[in-house]
């Protein structure tokens, strides 16, 4: 039975391309979306855009009318008014609590889900944000399953788990342990099932080092830290393989062996990813008590204005937290 409630999409930085991306997936045809931002301001960037945007201003996602094509807008007044590429530290409150507001709804059961627009950190830190990113943020306000909140990132031909995210890659090799490599699977496994749709979830798990180490001649992490971890999981029952060579784990023959990878560090799985499907990939927070998904780029101060951002990673999104919500109401 296909959910009526909507997808809660939150504004992200006002100065960026969240809004003209927004109204270009509305206009691509998602009707399923309600979005908190000032009317007047969507208005005013979709006739700069050329596109015909109805609005229908709700307070509350239980006024969502699925039938209703029009955009549906729970109202923000922005402090300062937004300028393209200028980001301004006083509106940055208000980005917070459009992401404590779209919360509240996805945890009360009023919305499917969230997509949340891209965030500038370095501005909301001068407005006082002391959390080290949007995730983070989003976990200190929700209930977390063990190993969460884990980013995952997904298109259509991959699916892949960074083990560690925004450090230095100096750090990366002290930063992994054989806990963190099981709780993630298993946070993974749970997820792929959950929503998914995937019965008997494949992980294939990357090395660290150059060939896996290479029996202990390239680095001992291999051998030492991932190998008794996949050997765990192995003897609770999870089909769990590796250490793999990063180099040879992402080819197309390779891909069909798996359900998806946990890799060590944030390049060794986003460059793949993002050179298979740049503009189709999907940030995903598993372990929340909710489905998050957001585009898998920046804010794009650089073109913001300028009407030639691209909406296909937010349509991409849209479309995750979609299927993930019908998988999960499946179960």
């Amino acid at each position: 039975m296909p959910c009526s409630l909507p997808l809660i999409v939150t504004p992200g930085e006002p100065a960026g391309i969240g809004a003209e991306i927004t109204i270009k997936t509305w206009h691509a045809g998602k009707r399923d979306i309600c979005v908190i931002d000032s009317p007047d301001r969507l208005t005013e960037i979709a006739a700069k855009l050329g596109i015909p945007l109805s609005i229908r201003a709700i307070e509350h996602p239980d006024q969502f009318i699925a039938s209703d094509e029009s955009l549906h807008v729970i109202p923000i007044n922005w402090p300062v008014p937004p300028v393209f590429g200028s980001p301004d530290h006083r509106n940055g409150q208000t980005v917070l609590e459009s992401i404590i507001t779209a919360t509240a709804f996805c945890r009360d059961g009023s919305a499917t889900g969230m997509v949340t627009n891209p965030i500038q950190k370095a501005t909301l830190y001068e407005a006082g944000f002391t959390y080290p990113g949007h995730t983070e943020f989003l976990a200190s306000l929700a209930s977390v399953n063990p190993g969460g909140p884990m980013m995952m990132l997904a298109s259509d031909d991959l699916r892949v788990v960074p083990l560690t995210i925004h450090i230095p890659v100096k750090d990366v090799a002290n930063s992994i342990s054989k806990q963190s490599i099981i709780t993630a699977a298993q946070l993974l496994d749970a997820s792929l099932k959950q929503f998914f749709g995937v019965s008997i979830p494949r992980i294939a798990i990357a090395g660290l080092n150059p060939h896996a180490g290479e029996n202990n001649s390239i680095g001992r992490e291999d051998q030492d830290i991932i190998q008794p971890a996949i050997t765990d999981l192995q003897r609770s029952g999870f089909k769990v393989t590796g250490p793999y060579p990063a180099d040879t784990l992402f080819h197309e023959e390779a891909r069909k062996s798996y359900d998806a990878v946990i890799g060590m560090y944030h390049d060794q799985v986003l460059i793949p990813l993002k050179t298979l499907d740049f503009f189709g990939g999907v940030n995903i927070t598993l372990g929340l008590d909710f489905i998050r998904t957001s585009p898998d780029h920046g804010t794009g101060l650089d073109i913001a204005g300028s009407g030639t951002a691209r909406p296909d990673s937010f349509i991409a999104a849209v479309n995750m937290a979609r299927k993930m919500a019908a998988k999960s109401l499946a179960i």
